[in-house]
């Protein structure tokens, strides 16, 4: 998705569009209000579902779509030729969600795997910096994006400080994160990236859906030895298509990329949860999704890749399972929706100078920022708290034997030794069918008509950020 941030975004496109100087014409116009209203206003409107030009338009699971700058324009067109679509924001900062399966954010050392998908790559290589490199790769995408991973957590950069103010194991609706909670985004110290891989199996499909995307990933994790369940709770999967490729049609769809999990898309999963993005070769539609954004001629060529798959990168480890992290409540933008393609106010996006490198990012969004939120391009990091001295104990229910196809009611309890906590409960391995309340640790739905055997965690969660957890099994028969 994107920004408004006082029509700035809207006029880049529009000097695009014309050739001109994106920042020359960003900087002219930096001080006109945005039309339409206010400015939380128009952003709820450009990403309501009502919006027709909205790349999330009837298509619901691309979270954090980075609207191409031409689509950016007519969302805004949109949004202020109907300022009754959608109430207007009280506020655009992000609030969390309760997490999905028990996943809100990325806490533990970040874990990027990049997975170049498909025949057409073209031969494989090897260059002096260790990089993969491809013959069919005619922007040098390939080492470009494994540069930025490997230099993002190097040199103490704070970039990515911006994304450990979030955290999880917090009451839905929370603005704030205490100093003492223990699960905080990680910081990816010593580098992001965990692997390589080029699936030459076969040929990416012309236009891939997101079914496929998402089982790419899965195979991916199985590729890489993530074949359980903890291994993939810090871990997502960089789906990057060849040139020539038009993944989820994205040059006709107006955006640029998306990140969702396995489950919304319909792709099953025996590991885990699998987080992953869906990243076109975006210089294959040039300044639409970035190209020179930042830098002039050849050394801005790939602005586009290092912005948008940034974008997606803070996304994921914000909002991991989406929507159940970070994001705002009516309008469901992310971190980086809120300062997408956004060149002031508050922190541009600017040149991020790496170990490894120097790359185009944008900034993206801190509850924390100048006048109670904003963009903003570094902060400290912020490490996991100290820790409770609270004991939460999950009171075992013992193991369970349920018929297929047969309704289920189960409620968890848990105590704590500092009075009047209330839980988070989350849940893995259920059965299928099943759920956890996050609020009241009730274990409900009705289970499917496979019969096996799982292997089940309920976990409670206070506000200190104390944790206690019990396992058991749950035999599904007929």
């Amino acid at each position: 998705m994107g920004t408004l941030k006082t029509g700035i975004s809207v006029l880049a496109a529009a000097a695009l569009a014309a050739g001109l100087q994106v920042t020359a014409m960003a900087s002219a116009s930096a001080s006109r209000p945005a039309p339409g209203g206010s400015r939380t206003g128009l952003q709820a409107r450009m990403y309501s579902p009502a919006d027709p030009y909205s790349p999330t338009y009837k298509h619901p699971y691309r979270y954090g779509a980075v609207p191409s700058l031409a689509r950016l324009a007519k969302m805004r067109s949109w949004a202020i030729a109907h300022p009754s679509a959608t109430p207007a924001l009280s506020t655009s900062d992000l609030s969390y969600g309760g997490g999905v399966d028990g996943i809100g954010v990325t806490d533990g050392p970040q874990k990027v795997y990049i997975v170049f998908w498909g025949s057409q790559w073209g031969t494989q290589g090897t260059n002096a910096q260790g990089d993969v490199t491809l013959s069919n790769d005619p922007n040098g995408a390939a080492p470009y994006l494994q540069n930025l991973f490997k230099g993002l957590g190097t040199g103490n950069e704070l970039w990515s400080g911006v994304l450990t103010q979030y955290c999880q194991g917090v009451a839905i609706g929370t603005l704030t994160c205490p100093a003492s909670n223990q699960f905080h985004v990680g910081y990816p110290t010593g580098g992001a990236l965990a692997g390589v891989w080029v699936d030459e199996s076969s040929a990416t499909p012309s236009a891939a859906t997101p079914a496929q995307i998402g089982a790419e990933a899965v195979a991916a994790a199985s590729h890489f030895g993530n074949t359980t369940a903890a291994l993939n709770r810090d871990a997502q999967y960089d789906i990057v298509s060849p040139t020539g490729a038009n993944p989820d049609n994205y040059k006709t769809g107006g955006f640029c990329a998306w990140h969702d999990w396995n489950g919304d898309v319909g792709a099953s999963s025996s590991v885990g949860d699998i987080a992953f993005t869906n990243m076109p070769y975006v210089t294959d539609v040039q300044a639409s999704c970035g190209a020179n954004f930042i830098n002039a001629g050849t050394a801005g060529t790939d602005d586009g890749f290092s912005i948008v798959n940034g974008h997606e990168y803070a996304e994921t480890s914000t909002d991991q399972n989406p929507a159940g992290g970070w994001t705002n409540a009516l309008s469901g933008e992310e971190n980086g929706d809120l300062c997408a393609w956004s060149t002031g106010p508050g922190a541009p996006a600017a040149n991020l100078s790496l170990t490894t490198g120097t790359f185009a990012m944008q900034s993206t969004w801190g509850n924390d920022g100048a006048g109670g939120g904003d963009c903003e391009f570094s902060h400290p990091i912020v490490t996991n708290g100290n820790g409770s001295t609270n004991t939460v104990t999950v009171t075992n229910p013992g193991n369970q034997s349920t018929r297929r196809s047969t309704s289920v009611s189960l409620q968890m309890s848990a105590t704590d030794s500092q009075s009047g906590q209330t839980f988070i409960w989350s849940a893995t391995g259920l059965p299928t069918g099943l759920s956890i309340n996050a609020s009241t640790g009730l274990i409900s739905g009705t289970t499917a008509r496979r019969a096996r055997t799982f292997n089940v965690s309920v976990t409670a969660t206070d506000t200190t950020g104390a944790q206690g957890s019990a396992s058991f099994t749950w035999t599904v028969h007929t």
